[in-house]
């Protein structure tokens, strides 16, 4: 079984990338925003299948700021209900964008060309809604760390067939520390979670909604983690606040390098750019966005717009509810 799916990753590898696997220009970081468009809250981040990036707390708490393609300057693109300030963005297959709202607790949706959001799931039980992880099929799963107990969890919320949207917290084999970035394995068979407190990513195997057989990818010796995304080779990449850099890290654990970034305090981080190989870092330092480029694609993109590509991944048919209009 190990061999057969370091063979699917190298697979999906060989697949994606284009042009030489590593040059001049990549994992360069350069600075694509001015400074001071964000509150140090800046978070995020993630791009529509147009290309449009969003990240929330533009000028002020509560709100979100959009770039469009091509462009070096946000806009307001919203302004959540009083009370509410967004963290975790991510966009679903069919369009639709969601935010982690960690101060009143819920999940907010956007539709498809809508500056209007609605609450999608509430819960009184969350310790803050924190950071975002989307399946195909729509699931979301979403970090909670409770800060001040130095522990966090897992939600598993969901969608059924006649529209009534669920959650609650997964059951883990593991007591968890304070849950930051959250992301899926290609095959989505893995959720890959990294933690503040202890610097560590743990991967978790997904059988229903229970979190098993926990395994230690890798531990920092200084400096926290937060924001974590996965490009469609099961590669991580993590933002390490304090550290100025972006660690890309093998799946199985294996430090391949770290990228250098212009601010010292990354938040978070998302895949976008025409090829989905651009990635977009939310800068507390300075309140501003920064980008590089990387050798292979992210596995948001590849689920955005490659019906292809999400096939070869293992997952299931391209969903026709998924060809819809652009943000």
């Amino acid at each position: 079984m190990k061999s057969e799916r370091l063979s699917f990753v190298a697979a999906i590898a060989a697949l994606c990338l284009a042009g030489p696997a590593y040059g001049a220009d990549l994992f360069h970081s350069e600075q694509l925003t001015p400074r001071g468009e964000y509150t140090s809250g800046i978070e995020g981040p993630a791009t529509s299948r147009s290309g449009s990036l969003y990240v929330v707390n533009f000028r002020r708490s509560g709100t979100i700021g959009k770039v469009p393609p091509g462009k070096t300057s946000s806009r307001l693109f919203a302004i959540l209900p009083q009370g509410s300030i967004g963290n975790g963005i991510r966009f679903g297959v069919d369009g639709r964008m969601y935010v982690a709202d960690y101060n009143d607790h819920n999940v907010f949706v956007f539709g498809r060309g809508k500056a209007r959001p609605k609450v999608y799931f509430h819960s009184p039980l969350f310790n803050q809604p924190n950071d975002l992880a989307m399946a195909h099929d729509g699931t979301i799963y979403a970090s909670d760390p409770d800060f001040r107990a130095q522990s966090g969890r897992i939600w598993k919320i969901r969608r059924s067939a006649d529209g009534v949207v669920s959650g609650s917290p997964m059951q883990s084999d593991r007591a968890m520390g304070e849950t930051n970035g959250i992301d899926l394995s290609p095959d989505e068979s893995t959720l890959y979670v990294s933690e503040s407190d202890t610097r560590q990513i743990w991967a978790y195997q997904i059988v229903g909604d229970e979190l098993k057989f926990p395994r230690l990818v890798i531990s920092f010796a200084q400096y926290e983690l937060d924001g974590l995304r996965i490009d469609v080779a099961g590669r991580l990449f993590v933002a390490r606040p304090g550290n100025g850099s972006v660690a890309l890290v093998a799946a199985d654990g294996t430090l391949v390098r770290e990228i250098t970034l212009l601010g010292r305090d990354p938040t978070n981080l998302t895949f976008g750019g025409p090829d989905g190989k651009t990635i977009f870092v939310t800068q507390k330092d300075g309140g501003f966005i920064e980008t590089f480029k990387v050798d292979i694609s992210g596995r948001e993109p590849c689920l955005q717009r490659r019906q292809a590509c999400w096939r070869k991944l293992g997952l299931l048919e391209y969903p026709a509810r998924a060809r819809g209009r652009r943000n």
